[in-house]
C-alpha cells in the first residue's frame, strides 16, 4: 500500500473516473480470489471433506463484510490511536460518508477504496482454512472468523497500512499484504492447528487431493485474480509503479513455479501439477509485498528463492509434527517471510519509494525495518489466533468428533455431498448394467 501523500492546497486532488474504474475493476479481481481460493483448497483434499473446504472460504465473504462495515474499516482506516488502532465515528457502519469524498491524498472515492480493502480482510482468514481441513465445525469456524477478523486483522491492517500505524510509521514496506495478509494468515493457521491437533490418520493414511484439475483451475484464477490485488494496491494508474508490480507479480510466480518443479524432480523425480500449482502461489505470496520496490530481475530472483524454500518447507510438518493440511504455514507464512525480508536486499530506491535495500546500496537499515514487521506481526497473529481457538475450543468445542470426521465432514455439517453418480449410466439400474456387459463382450467375440 502506498505511504500517505502530502498536498498542497492548489494540487488538491479531484475525482478520476479512470483510477475509479481500475480500482473498482481491481476489486472485483480480488473478490474473485476468494471462491478462486475454495476450489483451490477444495480439490486439495479429499471428496469427503470437498464441500466443506468450498464452504470455509465462502462464508467469509459473508461474515466479514458486514464486520467490515459495522467497525472493522474504522477499526482499520479511521484516525490512529496510539500507533495500534484506528477510529472515526463518521466510518462506522460507512454511514458518515459522501459519495464523492475522496479518500485523503488519492484520487479514488473512500468508497471505492474502503471495498478494495473489504476483499483483502475477506481472503485472509479464507486462507487460514486450509491448514484445518477435514475436521472444523462450521460453526466454530465461523465464530473464530468473526473473533480474529475484529482482534488481529483489522488492528494488524492498521499497523501496516494506516497512517499512524506504528509499521507503517516506520518505513516497513508492504505493498499488497506480504505482513497484513499471508504471514498474519500463515501464522494463525500455526497457531490454531496447535491447539486444535492433527486429523485422524495423520502420518498414516494417504491423504491425496481428490481433484487436481480443480486444484490447477484453482491457482489459474488466484493468479489471475493476483494482477488486481497487487496493482491496484497502488491505488491508481497515474505513474508507472502498478504497471512494475503487474509485471513482478507476473515474473515472480512464473520463477517461482519453475523453482518448485525443478526442486521436485530433483528430490522426487517427476514434475506434478501440484507442485506447479503450489509454486505458483508460493511466488504470488513472496512478491506481494515486495513487488513495488525491486525490479523484474530482482523479482524473478525473489520467485525463484521462494519457490525453493517453499517447496522445501512443506515437509516439515512431518519433522516437527503438526498437521498443517493443505500447506498453508510452508506457502503462506514462509512465502510471506521471505517476499517481506528480500525487501531488505532488493529494493532499488527507484519504484515505490527511496529506500534501498542492502544489494543497491541501502546497508541493513531497510532489512531490519522488514524484520521488525515480519516477526512482530508473526509472533501477535501466532499467539492471539492461538488464544482464540483456545477460548472457542473450550466454549463450544472446535473439532467435530472422530466418528464424523472419519465419516467425512461434508455429511456432518453440510448434509451434502459434492459428488453425485447415482444417476451416471443414463438411469439404468446398477444390475441391468452387469447383465449387459457380458452382452457385449460376447458381441465383440462373434465379430
Amino acid at each position: 500500500m502506498p505511504p500517505g501523500i502530502t498536498t498542497l492546497a492548489a494540487d488538491t486532488p479531484t475525482l478520476s473516473a479512470a483510477n475509479t474504474g481500475f480500482m473498482l475493476i481491481c476489486s472485483a479481481l480480488v473478490m474473485l480470489m476468494t471462491p478462486a481460493l475454495a476450489f483451490f483448497y477444495g480439490g486439495m483434499v479429499r471428496v469427503k471433506s470437498t464441500l466443506n473446504m468450498l464452504m470455509m472460504s465462502f462464508i467469509s465473504l459473508g461474515i466479514v463484510t458486514i464486520l467490515w462495515v459495522l467497525y472493522g474499516f474504522s477499526l482499520a482506516f479511521g484516525t490512529d490511536s496510539g500507533s495500534i488502532i484506528g477510529w472515526s465515528s463518521d466510518y462506522v457502519g460507512l454511514s458518515g460518508i459522501g459519495i464523492t469524498q475522496l479518500w485523503d491524498g488519492y484520487t479514488i472515492p473512500v468508497y471505492v477504496f474502503a471495498v478494495f480493502q473489504l476483499m483483502f480482510a475477506i481472503i485472509t482468514p479464507a486462507l487460514i482454512s486450509g491448514a484445518l481441513a477435514d475436521r472444523v465445525k462450521f460453526t466454530a469456524w465461523a465464530l473464530f472468523i468473526a473473533l480474529w477478523v475484529t482482534v488481529v486483522y483489522f488492528p494488524v491492517a492498521h499497523w501496516v497500512w494506516g497512517t499512524g500505524g506504528w509499521l507503517f510509521e516506520m518505513g516497513v514496506i508492504d505493498f499488497a499484504g506480504g505482513t497484513a495478509v499471508h504471514i498474519n494468515a500463515g501464522a494463525a493457521a500455526l497457531g490454531v492447528i496447535l491447539v486444535i491437533g492433527k486429523r485422524v490418520g495423520f502420518k498414516k493414511d494417504p491423504m491425496r487431493p481428490h481433484s487436481l484439475p480443480l486444484v490447477m483451475l484453482g491457482a489459474g484464477l488466484l493468479w489471475f485474480g493476483w494482477f488486481g490485488f497487487n496493482a491496484g494496491s497502488w491505488l491508481g494508474n497515474d505513474d508507472g509503479v502498478g504497471a512494475v508490480m503487474f509485471l513482478n507479480t507476473q515474473v515472480a510466480t512464473a520463477a517461482a513455479m519453475c523453482a518448485w518443479l525443478a526442486y521436485e524432480k530433483i528430490r522426487h523425480g517427476a514434475f506434478t501439477t501440484l507442485g506447479a500449482a503450489s509454486g505458483a502461489v508460493a511466488g504470488l505470496v513472496a512478491i506481494t509485498p515486495a513487488g513495488g520496490s525491486c525490479s523484474p530481475l530482482g523479482a524473478i530472483a525473489i520467485g525463484a528463492v521462494a519457490g525453493l524454500l517453499c517447496a522445501m518447507a512443506v515437509g516439515l510438518k512431518y519433522t516437527f509434527g503438526y498437521d498443517d493440511s493443505l500447506d498453508v504455514v510452508g506457502v503462506h507464512l514462509v512465502g510471506g517471510v521471505v517476499g517481506s525480508l528480500l525487501v531488505g536486499f532488493f529494493a532499488t530506491g527507484g519504484v515505490q519509494s527511496e529506500a534501498k535495500g542492502l544489494f543497491y546500496g541501502g546497508g541493513l537499515e531497510q532489512l531490519g525495518k522488514q524484520a521488525t514487521g515480519v516477526f512482530a506481526v508473526l509472533a501477535y497473529s501466532l499467539i492471539v489466533s492461538a488464544l482464540l481457538a483456545f477460548i472457542v475450543d473450550k466454549v463450544m468445542g472446535m473439532r467435530v468428533s472422530e466418528d464424523d470426521e472419519v465419516l467425512g465432514i461434508d455429511q456432518v455439517e453440510h448434509a451434502e455431498t459434492a459428488y453425485d453418480f447415482s444417476g451416471a449410466g443414463g438411469g439404468g439400474s446398477r444390475k441391468t448394467l452387469t447383465e449387459a456387459l457380458p452382452a457385449a463382450e460376447n458381441k465383440k467375440v462373434d465379430a
